[in-house]
């Protein structure tokens, strides 16, 4: 049978000369695409119209297929259809609320489909008339609250958030979907939070549910009011917020499950012995082959809780036992629809079971731990455009996280200790990480692996400018925090110090390339002042004198970089050129490093010569630094522990535009109501009425 014919629901050929036979709800479709009214000659033809199983792909194609001049004709017919859905949603009969439900899944994408160029206006005429559309929509919202939150099965309250996800993405760009200002007048807000504070309700449904709230409140968020905006700003009710942080936990723990899975895969076999045999020629190759498809939806709800809601930076603190999800036995519902991998709602019984018996041995894990785990694997390959844009999302949720007070409080907190695994790029020069040699130590301490990681495994032609200026404010902010409280933080700095050290390297190796598209000397600038405040307040907070001696080492030890960057910068400041000033405000930044070079040089150099020491020991030359402090002279800068505070407007709007727009796509192509296995839902159904 031809593709034509299956779209048309044909049943059978009776003979060669005879038309085939259609299916009663086809039939039923093409009289509401006549110019009569369907019901003028039957008038139980709705209710009948809702006991038929709907076909979904018909009604949609011939949706799609009606001309310009046909739309006037039968406007009022698809008006009445829209009106009679709605009306069926308040039906007792179960069969005819699934069936209105997936109908107004499709109209509501074939009409956009068909009218991708029409206006928000004409799409609303078209769908419910716009004299109507007011009532119309509030009837709409208003039963979808009702089902969402009654006593209504599992399968109708998932069917239901569906239809809301195939609403709130029928458009590319969900800004322009105006009739989602309906949904802004009659809120689905507290229904929402009703299915994420209930642990039944959050394992079945959670993971739509914050999908969904995460696009409501993109809609037109720099144009007007929105008020899921200023709902979830300021939400206080725990469970509520405890729900909404373990459906994010779960899904980014299957995400780093996977990408293990992955992982241990890869390094048995065949591939692995080869790559063994001949060195680690490979290595890329095989990384490559670790790529699991990030999930940006679940990432965009969680910086819109850190971002918006001050109240939820305490469920990412919160502990709880760290569970190995493939143990878990999952329960696989008709509802869930199957998505890419790394896109999956985690499993049911885990989001539906927040208390587990505490194993002593167990590690405990918490909502950022996990996160910095995500960030760790997506943060690995920027070059693909999705893992790109989860990266800059994973640092600008960091930046929201180091400038909260409360945050940073707990990330510093010593009675907080965790071994956190970060994952990390496979390199020819380094072995790979232990799990096992991890030490227990502050959170603050991960944040800040997992910069230097990245400013280690980046520096390449096709440079990431913004995640490397993203990375290095992140440090500062924390920095700030440390000087600000007087926090003496016991963490490897000689590793951050050596990182920051070859980043600038590197940008002197490759000047003209990299400022053929990018201001080198704004990431240079905030490299040397992040040195600057290591100088002027370290005594404050690095962990022993001994540390404050190493940081004057390592300057001295690389004194070269910094007397190439200054030669640089001096060269371009002294010329005229767009970079003139950008490079003059390293030139001044660089006056206490300068400094501390220009007074121990010679000192070295003269206790070499005197002891007859060809190449002294770092032992040597930290004896000699301990004992010339007296006689250095160091400026005062200011402004060093000042920083600008993240703003999304306007910087990031771009950005957010463009990610819920790929987010939006992914969500419509995922929400495809033929995987809700019409049959299966049709027959719980059956046996309930």
């Amino acid at each position: 049978m031809s593709q034509v014919e299956k779209k048309a629901g044909l049943l059978r050929r009776t003979s060669s000369s005879k038309k085939p036979l259609k299916e009663k709800v086809v039939l039923m479709y093409d009289e509401i695409f006549a110019k009569e009214d369907p019901a003028k000659n039957n008038p139980r033809f709705w209710d009948e119209l809702f006991l038929m199983k709907v076909n979904l792909e018909y009604l949609e194609s011939k949706l799609e297929s009606v001309d310009g001049e046909d739309v006037q004709r039968i406007q009022d017919n698809i008006n009445s259809l829209f009106h009679h859905c709605v009306q069926a949603l308040g039906e007792e009969h179960q069969i005819k609320v699934v069936n209105a439900l997936q109908t107004l899944c499709a109209l509501f994408r074939g009409v956009h489909q068909k009218n991708k160029s029409a206006s928000g206006f004409d799409i609303i005429n078209m769908l419910m008339g716009f004299d109507k559309a007011e009532q119309r929509m509030k009837d709409l919202m208003e039963r979808l609250d009702s089902l969402l939150c009654g006593d209504s099965s599992e399968s109708l309250k998932s069917l239901c958030l569906k239809l809301l996800l195939c609403l709130v993405t029928v458009t590319d760009n969900i800004s322009q979907n105006t009739i989602l200002e309906y949904v802004m007048i009659n809120s689905i807000f507290e229904a929402i939070l009703q299915i994420l504070s209930d642990a039944s309700s959050r394992g079945q449904h959670g993971y739509d549910a914050v999908v969904l709230l995460a696009l409501l409140v993109n809609y037109r968020k720099y144009e007007s009011v929105n008020p899921y905006i200023v709902k979830l700003s300021i939400v206080d009710d725990e469970p509520t917020l405890d729900g909404m942080g373990m459906v994010v936990h779960q899904a980014l723990t299957e995400y780093n499950r996977q990408y293990k899975d992955k992982e241990e895969e890869n390094q048995g076999g065949f591939f692995s012995t080869l790559t063994s045999m001949v060195g680690s020629m490979f290595i890329a190759d095989a990384d490559e082959k670790l790529s699991v498809q990030t999930n940006e939806a679940i990432l965009l709800a969680l910086y819109e809780a850190v971002h918006l809601n001050r109240n939820f930076i305490t469920v990412l603190a919160q502990s709880h036992p760290e569970i190995d999800i493939a143990a878990t036995p999952t329960t696989t519902t008709p509802t869930t629809p199957t998505t890419p991998l790394g896109t999956t709602p985690p499993s049911l019984d885990m989001m539906s079971n927040p208390e587990l018996p505490l194993d002593p041995n167990l590690q405990t894990s918490n909502l950022l731990i996990t996160f910095l785990k995500y960030a760790s694997i997506v943060m690995q390959d920027t070059k693909d455009e999705h893992r790109l844009n989860s990266a800059r999302l994973c640092l600008i949720i960091l930046t929201c996280i180091a400038e909260d007070q409360y945050a940073d409080a707990f990330l510093h907190d010593d009675n907080m200790n965790f071994r956190v695994s970060l994952h990390r790029m496979p390199m020819r020069h380094r072995k790979k990480a232990v799990d096992k040699n991890i030490p227990s130590r502050p959170l603050v301490c991960a944040v800040l692996d997992l910069m230097v990681e990245f400013i280690v495994t980046h520096m390449m032609k096709d440079f990431p400018m913004d995640l490397y200026l993203r990375c290095v404010q992140i440090i500062h902010k924390l920095l700030c925090y440390q000087k600000k409280c007087r926090i003496r933080l016991h963490y490897t700095w000689r590793e951050l110090w050596s990182a920051l050290i070859n980043l600038l390297k590197f940008l002197l190796s490759n000047e003209t390339t990299l400022l053929a598209k990018h201001n080198i000397f704004h990431l240079a600038l905030l490299v040397v002042n992040l040195f600057n405040m290591f100088i002027t307040y370290g005594d404050t907070f690095l962990p022993t004198s001994n540390s404050y001696d190493e940081l004057y080492y390592e300057i001295v030890r690389m004194h070269q970089v910094f007397d190439n960057l200054y030669c640089m910068v001096l060269r371009v400041s002294t010329n005229t050129g767009q970079w003139k000033e950008a490079a003059s405000k390293v030139t001044h930044a660089l006056v206490n490093v300068r400094a501390i070079i220009n007074h121990f040089n010679p000192k070295i150099e003269s206790y070499a010569a005197v002891n007859h020491i060809s190449q002294l020991s770092e032992e040597q030359v930290l004896e000699v630094v301990r004992s010339n402090y007296d006689t250095l002279t160091l400026k005062l800068q200011d402004g060093l522990d000042q920083f600008e505070r993240y703003s999304e407007q306007p910087k990031e709007a771009a950005f957010f535009k463009e990610l819920v727009r790929s987010i939006s796509l992914n969500v419509r192509k995922n929400v495809s109501l033929n995987t809700l296995s019409q049959d299966v839902l049709l027959k719980e159904f059956s046996t309930i009425s």
